[in-house]
């Protein structure tokens, strides 16, 4: 039989028709068939991933105790979206760079000592001044936090300050003992900040270095000893290259700042942001503010009972003598500062601080 061309034609257009029918089914029913009211899969947001640089040792309790414990808190309150990694001993700033890190964001964070940057922070330098009495590192750190919040210097705002730590009180640890002041005069020591500025005025010769390099230096006797708190000792393995602890507690205090990139923190949702200020000033509070004195107790024990230091308290007299010495360090500083244009006197307001503090935590010492 045969076909005509219309009857194949016909049936080539049946062909295609049916052969399209499966294509045209499953687009249809792929969005019959999706739940009405049911939003599309979202993408799990990914973890921020911070930085966080200092100076110390891995075992050193700045690491362990205060960048460790603060960022697992901070990991565990935002739920995950926050992760801190810790670089220890200088691994990704050195200890005078460190500030600058954070600011050219280097490192998200940073932990170190105003000192180490010289002239860059001259409201600041008011906090180590010699002749504030603090009690304790606990009420030292929290005059110089509560301090800092109410005199909102300008040097500190091209990072978001997170916090301020201060060791409280330092003494003087040497190779030959310091008895009197003429026995100062002509030492080398290592100091930093307003620190030197005082070993000047007794007649000491301040040498400026980082604690991560003082030890080979004591070790080489290119200084003769330190100014610092009683934690070096351990802490640093000072106590194995000095012989003597001199008291000196109206001579010192170092402030430690943790601050954090200006853009990387103005990046934060302000839910996070919340979330890491509200931890931080509870842990500022709880563990960070007393962190030296931590340590000072079982640096002590540890200088004296194991490694035989001698331990020398100045007389009554004696000490007089050195503070006489270093009274015009404060009307000098004062004048500093009006030559810089800055008008406010930090002095007061530490002065007041301290008062209120040293009584709050009279019995933490």
């Amino acid at each position: 039989m045969r076909i005509s061309r219309k009857t194949v034609l016909i049936l080539s257009l049946m062909i295609v028709a049916v052969l399209s029918l499966p294509l045209v089914s499953c687009e249809k029913s792929d969005i019959a068939e999706a739940p009405s009211g049911t939003a599309a899969p979202t993408q799990k947001p990914a973890v921020i991933e911070l930085s966080f640089a200092h100076f110390f040792g891995p075992t050193h309790p700045a690491e362990t105790k205060l960048v460790k414990e603060w960022s697992a808190k901070i990991e565990e309150e935002t739920g995950g979206a926050v992760k801190i990694t810790s670089y220890p001993g200088e691994s990704l700033a050195k200890a005078n760079d460190i500030y600058n890190s954070v600011v050219q964001g280097v490192a998200d964070i940073g932990l170190s000592c105003f000192s180490y940057s010289p002239g860059r922070f001259p409201v600041l330098e008011a906090f180590e001044l010699p002749g504030t009495v603090y009690l304790n590192s606990k009420s030292a750190s929290m005059v110089a936090w509560e301090g800092i919040k109410a005199l909102a210097p300008e040097e500190v705002k091209d990072t978001h300050l997170l916090m301020v730590i201060a060791t409280g009180p330092g003494d003087l640890f040497t190779s030959t003992p310091i008895n009197k002041l003429a026995d100062l005069k002509g030492i080398e020591i290592r100091a930093t900040g307003i620190s030197a500025e005082s070993l000047k005025y007794l007649e000491a010769i301040p040498v400026g270095m980082p604690q991560s390099e003082t030890y080979e230096a004591l070790s080489k006797n290119i200084v003769k000893g330190n100014l610092s708190p009683v934690e070096v000792l351990q802490g640093w393995k000072q106590a194995e290259v000095t012989k003597y602890i001199t008291k000196t507690p109206f001579l010192y205090n170092t402030l430690f700042f943790v601050t954090m990139n200006k853009a990387k923190w103005d990046s934060l949702s302000s839910d996070l942001q919340d979330t890491i200020t509200r931890v931080t000033e509870e842990f500022h509070k709880k563990t960070a503010a007393g962190l030296w004195d931590m340590q000072n107790e079982a640096a002590l024990d540890y200088a004296i009972v194991e490694k035989k230091m001698t331990v020398i308290e100045l007389t009554a007299d004696e000490e007089q003598i050195w503070i006489a010495r270093l009274e015009p360090l404060r009307e000098k500083y004062l004048e500093k500062l009006k030559g810089l244009g800055i008008e406010i006197d930090p002095l007061a307001t530490i002065e007041s601080l301290a008062d209120k503090y040293n009584e709050e935590y009279k019995d933490s010492e």
